[in-house]
């Protein structure tokens, strides 16, 4: 008898061990932001006005964590409509034809304190390409309503070209290189 209790007992813990925990991008609390040098002396600063994304653990903390995030093209915004109508163009994102761009993380592996290295697969327009993104956690906290909400940071850069938006090509008058910085509050579900 003791057996099967203490059987029944390394189940149920087992099962709270590692039991998933989906946490949804809270978009009031969060940001994903881009500059980019322009003409070589000065810099363009926009962001993407709707994303969404999730991110699944096992527990509190992030290993083993999966995410997936989408955010839409249709919804940049540099403060000038004119250059955002012409992002939104074939010569940039084709937003029509491509209206999400999309990161699935595969693997996490942790750093020293609180910052990672999420790796995984970046989409935009037609390419899908490996990137290494550096992540700092941080932590879970309650918010005023008694939900637990979950904090990231990450900040990289990606080559604009790799992602067949070849406006300018010679990146004289915009750089080849983007400058992404995502500022995440996940809430748990």
């Amino acid at each position: 008898m003791k057996k099967i209790l203490l059987s029944f007992a390394f189940v149920l813990v087992s099962m709270f061990t590692f039991a998933q925990t989906t946490w949804t991008v809270d978009p009031a609390h969060s940001s994903i932001n881009f500059n980019i040098k322009h003409m070589g002396i000065s810099f363009v600063q926009g962001r993407f006005d709707k994303f969404i994304g999730k991110v699944e653990t096992s527990g509190v903390n992030l290993d083993n964590a999966r995410f997936d995030f989408t955010a839409y093209p249709e919804t940049i915004n540099t403060g000038v409509e004119a250059r955002d109508k012409h992002l939104k163009s074939a010569d940039f994102f084709d937003a029509e034809k491509f209206p999400e761009m999309t990161f699935q993380g595969a693997t996490l592996s942790q750093g020293k304190d609180k910052n990672y290295t999420l790796k995984g697969k970046l989409t935009i327009k037609d390419v899908t390409k490996e990137i290494s993104i550096p992540v700092t956690f941080g932590g879970i906290v309650k918010n005023q309503q008694g939900k637990e909400v979950l904090g990231l940071q990450a900040k990289f850069t990606i080559n604009r070209l790799d992602y067949n938006i070849k406006f300018d090509p010679t990146g004289a008058g915009i750089a080849k290189d983007v400058e992404v910085s995502l500022f995440l509050e996940l809430t748990k579900q």
